[in-house]
């Protein structure tokens, strides 16, 4: 069981939560935060004080003062106005880290929420209770108001999510858990949508993915490397050394343990040096290593954020308004991860033309070419997603359109920044798969003998999972396994 507190979330425990089903708990200094917190709002509600959010209207109706006996509708007025997403539910993984993510900011204790809000949080996210949750109708700033309203109407009894594989109402979900639907209290409404999360959630299952994408990129491209007998002095560590970025070192340091005992490569005599996509591998896929260790860093942080508005103080007695629930570093982060993964994917993609035109190695990688295409095909579906992903890799977040009258007149478009670099590591995720079977087949020509003895474990389990072109036929299921293969990762264990 896992312990939240506000504070001390990591990627790791992140992980294991949203796609182990890990359980949790609550710390109990967390909660005499939350409250803390919360006896600040009822003060301020019993001496009537005016403060935004609690006893106003929102955005441009801050102006609006709203009185004492409707202070619940109010709030419950904010998530029924504010539930306008549309388009495809986000993925599982996706809504579940967003409930987890929104539950740490409120164990923060800036909130100013009751118990029984973090306390539901929990019960959902242990009971497996999946929100559904439109993708899209955020534009990253005021918080993704738009679409965690669709995942806070559950406290009400409204609004959709997933139990057990079934959809159920929010009422009929609540009662399957044994709670009852929740009046909500003032200033509750608006801390539960005014956040980062469903940013912070796209851009955390992108990057847990991108990682494990980075990871396999670098033992298929030893596996190209043998396939094409490539030089290894580009690897050495003396030429890293000389330019001592991180990532570029790491990458190299792996190369040399993939491909170490290599005999197939350095057999090629007819140039001294290869191409980029060989020659490079350490510059380039250390770059993108670089940019996700920065991303990384940067989530860690958010996670352990208070990002609504306002902020209660409970120490002094304050209550602040402020900008908290602006997107501008997630949006950033978001662009370079997209990108990053894009460089994964064109790079892949340059390679797998390089193996179907190897002089040595049959025309596209099978035998009797021309009355076979074999490997031809499959790369203009790569060059088809390398082509999407450059698309998707302009940047959302150098526009911005104004909201709520003009008074929140800076957008980040964070949001539309995070779900375009999903989209841009699942297209990568299926680049990757078409290089995997293509340098399969490439070292089908080559002697496995040869090879390092780690390459050559990592060869022999891809023989028994895909099976050997010899003449052609439909493709399309070993691409589909070719992609579960990089999806699920576990090619790589233990080798």
């Amino acid at each position: 069981m896992i312990e939240l507190d506000g504070h001390s979330l990591t990627l790791e425990s992140a992980q294991k939560i949203v796609f182990g089903n890990e359980k949790i708990s609550l710390a109990p200094r967390a909660l005499e935060r939350v409250r803390a917190a919360r006896a600040v709002i009822e003060q301020i509600v019993t001496k009537n004080q005016r403060v935004y959010g609690i006893n106003t209207g929102f955005g441009k109706l801050s102006t609006h003062t709203i009185s004492a006996e409707k202070l619940s509708l109010l709030q419950e007025n904010l998530l029924k106005s504010h539930a306008v997403g549309v388009g495809e539910p986000l993925p599982d993984d996706v809504a579940r880290a967003a409930l987890l993510f929104r539950l740490n900011s409120l164990l923060q204790g800036r909130s100013g929420v009751r118990l029984e809000i973090v306390e539901y949080l929990k019960e959902f996210l242990n009971r497996g209770v999946v929100p559904i949750i439109p993708a899209k109708g955020s534009v990253g700033s005021s918080g993704d108001l738009a679409p965690l309203a669709h995942l806070a109407l559950l406290l009400i009894g409204e609004g959709q999510a997933k139990l057990n594989k079934k959809i159920l109402p929010g009422g009929e979900l609540l009662r399957e858990l044994g709670l009852e639907s929740l009046q909500l209290a003032p200033k509750e409404g608006l801390a539960l949508i005014n956040g980062t999360q469903i940013t912070l959630a796209l851009g955390f299952v992108a990057l847990v993915r991108a990682q494990n994408l980075l990871t396999q990129a670098q033992a298929i491209s030893a596996l190209a490397v043998e396939a094409l007998r490539g030089h290894t002095a580009a690897f050495d560590e003396r030429l890293h050394q000389a330019r001592p970025h991180p990532g570029q070192a790491r990458v190299a340091e792996t190369m040399r343990a993939w491909l170490k005992g290599s005999e197939l490569t350095n057999s090629c005599t007819d140039d001294v040096q290869d191409n980029y996509t060989i020659r490079c591998i350490p510059q380039v896929l250390g770059a993108s290593a670089d940019v996700l260790d920065f991303i990384a860093e940067k989530f860690e942080i958010e996670m352990n954020s208070a990002t609504d508005n306002p902020l209660v103080f409970a120490e002094t007695q304050e209550v602040l308004s402020g900008g908290n629930f602006h997107g501008q570093i997630l949006a950033f982060c978001c662009e370079l991860l997209g990108q990053a993964v894009a460089e994964i994917g064109n790079f892949s993609e340059r390679r797998i033309a390089l193996l179907l035109e190897a002089p040595d190695l049959p025309k596209f990688l099978v035998s009797e070419s021309g009355l076979n295409s074999g490997l031809m095909v499959p790369q203009y579906t790569a060059a088809a997603l390398v082509a999407e992903n450059k698309v998707l890799a302009h940047p959302a977040s150098v526009d911005s359109i104004p909201t709520s009258g003009g008074k929140e007149d800076h957008n980040s478009m964070a949001t539309t920044s995070a779900y375009k670099a999903l989209q841009i590591v699942q297209n990568v995720e299926i680049i990757l798969a078409i290089e995997l079977l293509t340098v399969r087949q490439a070292l089908s020509f080559r002697d496995p003998s040869q090879m390092a003895p780690r390459t050559r474990t990592l060869y022999e389990r891809l023989a028994q999972q895909i099976p050997l072109l010899e003449r052609d036929r439909l493709l399309q299921y070993d691409i589909h396994r070719a992609i579960q293969i990089v999806q699920e990762g576990n090619w790589l264990n233990g080798v």
